[in-house]
């Protein structure tokens, strides 16, 4: 387990990362920081140490490639990506059929640079399998939306299945899926940290009648509602990934989709102090919105996960395991 003083040495070099302006600079950042490195010396307890902040500082790396890949036991660098599932999806976005690989997936801001990428691909059987393709062998096309600075990229390809696919096990993806929802729920609640900031900044300095209208009760409750949905997400993200040896796939769904309800419930409350400033091209607060949407529609959407977990507990009848308090 990672000790104090070197989680606060990691933590300040990450911060140092992500005051880099464009992708490119915080993934250099972050390979002199030696992320990779610590993911494999700690495990899931940096997790919450980079994406927090990353969500915080509203940037974009392959981190989450570096996550996805090393979870499946296969070699991370800093050219290869991980092609994600779809939007709203969680499933493996390959398929192969009669010797024939068809993906159809996300990448992250490393896909467009990346020499290789990660597919995970169901055979006709549904046994797993995770194919290294080379980038030139996809077709990748931005995607605008909501968040074009999150620099997703919509990820296909069809071609021969390569024969070297290493076999995945359904644990061994559901494991992996769990620390990437881990870490998006982290940046989530560092997203909405930011945004919960900068709602307060604006209410203790903005003058109504008077007054600034952190005064005012109305103020005061909304901004108080954000802390409690912030620190609600981070307690279940906390108990996610200190459960056991590894990542709960359970536990992880749940703070997936606590911290993506949470996340717009800040931002809801957020924008009504901020009210029209928050729109504006110089405030930072619409571009978290945005990243906020983006987000929570990674590795299975908040409403999806809910659902999904609701008929699970309704079948098994049995509730997760009570954290320790």
């Amino acid at each position: 387990m990672m000790d104090a003083d070197t989680a606060e040495l990691l933590g300040q070099s990450l911060d140092r990362a992500f005051r880099h302006a464009t992708a490119a600079e915080v993934e250099a950042s972050l390979d002199e920081v030696g992320w990779r490195e610590a993911l494999a010396e700690e495990g899931s307890a940096v997790i919450p140490l980079l994406f927090t902040r990353q969500g915080m500082a509203n940037a974009a790396s392959g981190a989450l490639d570096d996550l996805l890949t090393a979870a499946l036991g296969l070699p991370a660098d800093a050219r290869t990506a991980f092609v994600l599932p779809e939007f709203g999806a969680y499933a493996g976005p390959g398929s192969v059929r009669d010797g024939g690989l068809t993906v159809h997936g996300l990448g992250t801001v490393r896909m467009p640079g990346a020499a290789r990428a990660v597919v995970l691909a169901a055979g006709q059987f549904g046994a797993l399998q995770a194919f290294t393709v080379e980038t030139g062998k996809l077709e990748t096309r931005p995607i605008g939306g909501a968040d074009p600075r999150l620099g997703l990229v919509a990820v296909e390809g069809r071609g021969p299945a390569a024969s070297d696919g290493t076999a995945i096990t359904a644990a061994a993806w559901e494991g992996a899926l769990a620390a990437g929802r881990a870490a998006v729920a982290y940046e989530l609640i560092g997203a909405s940290r930011t945004m919960l900031r900068l709602a307060r900044e604006h209410a203790v300095t903005r003058v109504q009648f008077g007054r600034p209208i952190a005064a005012f009760q109305a103020v005061r409750h909304r901004l108080a509602d954000c802390l409690i949905a912030i620190e609600s997400a981070e307690a279940a993200a906390t108990i996610a990934i200190e459960a056991g040896d590894a990542v709960s796939p359970q536990l992880a769904a749940m703070a997936k989709a606590v911290a993506g309800r949470n996340a717009r419930t800040v931002a809801r409350h957020c924008q009504q102090v901020l009210a029209g400033v928050g729109f504006t091209a110089e405030h930072g607060f619409h571009h978290l919105f945005r990243r906020v949407l983006a987000l929570d529609g990674l590795l299975g959407d908040s409403r999806t996960l809910t659902r999904e977990l609701g008929e699970e507990l309704l079948r098994t009848r049995r509730l997760p395991d009570a954290p320790p308090l």
